[in-house]
């Protein structure tokens, strides 16, 4: 489970914050847990998805090493906006010492 301002990865809209976690009610009055995400690269964008059983991929942002390997690829332009925007905020936030994420 992430914690609230991990920086993560949404494959629905790249590099995200978990701005918060949040209970939802269904029609059924029955509560569920969501997460809050917001785009690091585009402020406009956010998005609510389950905290279990969501279909949309989240994971960890990659390791600095990943990012410049992938950035070496052959295939590196025709990566997705998400993938090649992840791989630029790794990269750029490892130079500024900036720590990643927060995750337990």
């Amino acid at each position: 489970m992430f914690q609230k301002k991990d920086i993560i990865y949404s494959d629905t809209i790249g590099v995200c914050i978990v701005d918060d976690i949040v209970k939802l009610a269904d029609n059924k009055k029955d509560t569920y847990q969501y997460y809050l995400l917001r785009s690091v690269l585009d402020k406009k964008k956010k998005a609510y998805i389950p905290v279990e059983n969501h279909t949309v991929q989240l994971r960890n942002l990659m390791t600095v090493q990943e990012a410049v390997a992938v950035q070496k690829e052959a295939d590196y332009e025709k990566k997705s906006k998400q993938i090649k925007g992840e791989v630029l905020y790794v990269i750029e936030n490892s130079k500024n010492g900036v720590r990643l994420t927060e995750n337990i």
